[in-house]
């Protein structure tokens, strides 16, 4: 094990350039009817610029639900925001270079909203708004262009909000660092040629998955960087294409799509693989329950499909269209497409609705374009979304 750096006793903080942090706007909520299935669903964002939520897997909003968590680019360059869901306020939480959109992951407790921008990786205090570096990687840190696998930048935070997890791209290396967020210490746990969508475990802060190469895709490994292992070997003759995972809470269990076919189920202990669905899901979020996925579509886009991923069969049903243009020509195929050729994907992620999970399972967050931007929005799950389906 590599100790990368520890934060200085003055830790280097950005409180001199104020800017628009701080500033707070009134609400942009309005709702709307999904013309398809008659649901409710708020619009969070209406200004004419980029707006995204984390991605898929990660919480956008904190376990309170006092704060919905998203970048904007209303002030030219993407910064960080919140919703106050009380008043439904917006307030800017950072005025920053560089930040790295798709890192954001809110901690638990609420107290913070980690991410990485330029060489560092950082938190701001979502009451003082206090940015704090936990660690400089200094000119050792780069960022591929494009947003596929380890280049999109994604990061995770311990259910405990004790342990963060950050892929760093090092020349044509990945070094896959976990920081301890009290004291600021920061192990290298692991060196490989890609790493990249790491998640720690919903319930077990000592193990991690990521993905690797589109080849070999699921791997599991400890907080210590022990027992690292591939954990599914995909059909080659097939051009299995394994990608978007999570994990499965109450369980061991990463579920995956296998494009455009599915997703199946693979046990990190043992090994067993079942299906779970049958139909394309896209990016599919699980609540903290296990008892419900959420996935968007494309190719054919059938709107956010919700399924219960525990019967083996995953019926899907309309929980309400997207309208998003899911940009990404690539993903309409039945195979890998990089067992073909090596491809560089235009695939901007702010086109891609990514549902995700409330803490509480009441709502999914979404992204879509529809509007010619991207905005946050918001829909309460319907109580028949929870009731099961027979084919």
């Amino acid at each position: 094990m590599m100790i990368w750096g520890r934060r200085s006793p003055s830790s280097r903080c950005v409180e001199e350039r104020v800017m628009s942090r701080g500033q707070v706007y009134p609400s942009e909520s309005r709702l709307l009817t999904d013309e398809l299935t008659g649901v409710a669903v708020r619009q969070v964002t209406d200004h004419p610029s980029i707006h995204h939520h984390p991605f898929y897997y990660l919480p956008a909003y904190d376990d309170a639900m006092q704060r919905l968590i998203f970048v904007s680019h209303r002030t030219g360059r993407p910064q960080i925001f919140a919703e106050l869901r009380a008043s439904r306020q917006i307030v800017q939480l950072t005025e920053q270079e560089d930040i790295n959109e798709w890192s954001v992951h809110p901690s638990h407790d609420g107290r913070y909203v980690y991410y990485t921008a330029g060489g560092g990786a950082w938190r701001v205090d979502t009451e003082t708004l206090k940015a704090e570096e936990l660690v400089n990687f200094g000119s050792l840190a780069g960022c591929e262009e494009g947003m596929v696998g380890a280049a999109m930048g994604t990061t995770s935070v311990s259910h405990d909000d004790h342990w963060w997890a950050i892929p760093v791209k090092v020349g044509a290396v990945f070094r896959f660092l976990v920081i301890a967020t009290q004291s600021g210490e920061c192990d290298v746990i692991l060196e490989r040629e890609t790493i990249g969508h790491p998640e720690f475990h919903p319930s077990d802060s000592s193990l991690l998955r990521y993905a690797g190469p589109y080849y070999d895709r699921l791997w599991v490994i400890n907080r210590d960087g022990s027992q690292n292992r591939l954990i599914y070997r995909r059909n080659v003759e097939k051009k299995e294409w394994i990608v978007h995972e999570t994990w499965r809470p109450g369980s061991y269990e990463i579920v995956v799509s296998n494009w455009p076919h599915g997703m199946i189920g693979v046990d990190a202990i043992s090994g067993a693989v079942r299906s779970v669905c049958a139909f394309n899901a896209w990016h599919a979020s699980i609540n903290r329950q296990g008892t419900l996925m959420c996935a968007d579509t494309t190719y054919p886009d059938r709107g956010l499909q919700v399924f219960d991923p525990r019967d083996g069969r995953g019926i899907p049903r309309t929980l309400c269209l997207s309208k998003s243009s899911n940009i990404g020509e690539h993903w309409n195929t039945d195979h890998c497409p990089y067992d073909d050729a090596k491809i560089k994907p235009y695939s901007p992620q702010h086109t891609h609705p990514h549902p995700s999970f409330s803490p509480d399972g009441r709502f999914v967050v979404f992204t879509s374009d529809r509007s010619g931007f991207s905005q946050v929005y918001e829909v309460e799950l319907p109580a028949w979304s929870q009731q099961p389906k027979s084919q």
